[in-house]
């Protein structure tokens, strides 16, 4: 059977590379991460609460669509039958 010929791989070189140090910024011992966690905590529960509030209009939206359709095919029913008399 014929068999594709495979291209050669090209070696790299090989160079070693040091790895660069890299400075970390000193810590501040005199502040605290509370409050910035207290304030992620409450953004997020406003959040989850935004979102519960919007999913529960949503919802009184589309029951709101179905009870007024339906309500527009009775009522079409009751005038065509009507007419039809």
């Amino acid at each position: 059977m014929l068999r594709p010929k495979l291209p050669d791989i090209p070696t790299l070189p090989t160079t070693a590379i040091a790895p660069q140090p890299t400075q970390v910024p000193p810590s501040s011992v005199g502040r605290s991460a509370t409050p910035f966690v207290s304030v992620g905590v409450g953004a997020v529960a406003a959040v989850v609460v935004v979102g519960i509030v919007l999913t529960a209009l949503l919802a009184a939206v589309a029951v709101s669509a179905v009870s007024v359709a339906i309500a527009a095919v009775v009522l079409r029913s009751l005038i065509s039958s009507a007419n039809k008399r």
